[in-house]
């Protein structure tokens, strides 16, 4: 088909309505100063807000990883040779700076389990599981950090001798069919049953880890708790 071609009388009036549009724009721009003038300056500060923001989140960023790979280090070193507790709680020092100064950094996040550990292995049971329960919030979604976090509550609420909550602990763990924390939390809920007197539950529990875990590495244990 024939291309339709365009007049000059058709051009000639796109090119009027164009003008005419041009002209209105300038003349609304010349009314309107002040106007133009308020909205050039508040397109500016957003453009510099949200470069600052910006800048002010890498810094941040940079600081919180650095800070984190620091209290890290000397976390791993404190378990060579031996358990060194005044190493350990330097590391917890740091891990809390990290949350404190920079709890808008990526590392943040991570900083929380970590020194919720570090005050576990000082005793801080509570401090530990205030920690816990801010990741176990700041992880909702993901089964497998959710997962971790609620064996590491049973542990801490065992070691409280509140048994009972860390049984309540683990009961989402045991929801999933597939977790692949779900052997670790029948292990920990049979040991939980013995301690609180509740042999018909801690039975139960037995029975369902031999039947599903038949090639556990830790079928011997569970089986010494018949």
């Amino acid at each position: 088909m024939a291309k339709k071609k365009i007049t000059r009388k058709e051009l000639l009036k796109e090119q009027d309505e164009f003008l005419t549009l041009s002209e209105k724009a300038v003349k609304y721009a010349r009314g309107h100063v002040k106007q133009m003038e308020y909205l050039g300056i508040a397109l500016g500060v957003l453009v510099l807000l949200f470069f600052g923001g910006y800048s002010y989140y890498k810094y941040i960023n940079k600081k919180g990883q650095e800070t984190y790979n620091k209290a890290y280090e000397i976390f791993k070193d404190g378990f060579k040779p031996d358990l060194n507790l005044v190493d350990i709680n330097k590391s917890g020092e740091l891990f809390k700076k990290v949350i404190d100064r920079y709890g808008l950094s990526k590392a943040a996040r991570l900083a929380l389990p970590e020194d919720a550990y570090v005050k576990f292995l000082d005793k801080d049971y509570d401090g530990a599981i205030s920690l816990y329960r801010k990741f176990l919030d700041k992880v909702s979604g993901n089964y497998r950090y959710e997962s971790l976090a609620r064996l590491a509550l049973a542990a801490c609420y065992e070691q409280k001798r509140e048994l009972a909550t860390a049984i309540v602990s683990l009961k989402p763990i045991l929801s999933e069919e597939g977790n692949p924390f779900r052997e670790q939390a029948l292990l920990l809920l049979a040991r939980l049953y013995r301690l609180n007197h509740q042999e018909d539950e801690k039975e139960k529990v037995i029975k369902e880890f031999m039947e599903t875990y038949k090639d556990s590495p830790f079928l011997p244990m569970i089986k010494a708790h018949l």
